[in-house]
């Protein structure tokens, strides 16, 4: 596929963006704006879904006095009554600021034909967390190819957080989802590292854009129950290896103990432009336009 992408920055606030209908994506175009962490609101045509939203403040009352209070380094974006009617919510693992009960189960009850993707391996605990019977869940697998919406289409892959768990079924509890709609093609990995054959797999699907954690990882926050992420290398190795043009790095500036330096960031997509992978750090205020 040959596409562009356009970086449109903005200075409101991401209500007033994603409400202006002047701004709606038209045919053959994809709009992306992050909401921090892994999560990211995708317009294109009339319709809006979302990937991994935390919109809330429930890991910081869930963790207050410990060792990691899980305190937000800059709020939210935009409150969940702002977000418009959403079509679809996408969920990449049962992780809460992946899978929040605070953002989704508001919206299940605010958008009762709201239908939320997830993996089949954590239906149980995703029912709990959606407020969502089976009904409004999507359950899918490694290998699942589905169109739950007209006009897009969307595989899940595997992930590795830190390894390919599965439950007794062996289905995957930790997963990537790649995107197709409007002649674009995007793919988020959902938490993981590098495994064997995510290379070949992500070179065979080719997408356009890969939407990719960067916080790394350390064996103390492992210790603590809290497995990393692909470090800023293996992104960007997994993007010129796989041969993706694009990719926009994100999972960072939320949590303090989490994270990677913005600025490490910028310096390494300078040097990336001149190696022919177009390096972008997710931000706020920030509208990607992909178009086919």
């Amino acid at each position: 596929m040959n596409v562009t992408l356009a970086c449109e920055p903005f200075a409101g606030p991401l209500a007033e963006r994603l409400a202006a209908l002047a701004m709606r994506p038209g045919a053959g175009e994809v709009a992306l704006y992050w909401l921090g962490q892994a999560g990211f609101v995708i317009d294109f045509a009339d319709r809006r879904i979302l990937i991994d939203p935390y919109l809330s403040d429930s890991l910081a009352v869930k963790y207050a006095g410990t060792r990691w209070p899980h305190q937000r380094m800059t709020p939210s974006p935009i409150e969940l009554e702002e977000l418009g009617r959403p079509d679809l919510v996408l969920c990449t693992h049962r992780h809460t600021d992946h899978m929040d009960p605070e953002t989704l189960g508001p919206l299940a009850s605010s958008w009762t034909s709201l239908r939320f993707v997830v993996p089949a391996a954590v239906a149980e605990e995703a029912r709990r967390r959606c407020h969502a019977d089976d009904e409004r869940l999507v359950l899918v697998d490694v290998g699942t190819d589905i169109e739950p919406l007209a006009g897009l289409r969307l595989r899940a892959i595997a992930a590795a957080h830190e390894s390919l768990d599965t439950d007794q079924a062996g289905r995957h509890k930790w997963l990537g989802y790649v995107i197709d709609v409007e002649g674009v093609r995007l793919y988020h990995s959902g938490d993981s590292i590098p495994y064997p054959g995510l290379v070949e797999a992500v070179r065979a699907l080719a997408p356009d854009v890969a939407l990719l954690p960067v916080n790394g990882r350390d064996e103390v926050r492992r210790m603590n129950g809290m497995p990393g992420n692909f470090t800023l290398d293996e992104a960007v190795s997994l993007c010129r290896d796989a041969e993706v043009p694009v990719m926009i790095a994100h999972h960072h500036g939320l949590f303090d103990f989490n994270t990677i330096a913005p600025e490490t960031i910028d310096e390494r997509a300078a040097i990336e432009t001149g190696r022919g992978l177009r390096l972008l750090r997710a931000r706020f205020g920030t509208c990607w336009r992909v178009r086919s």
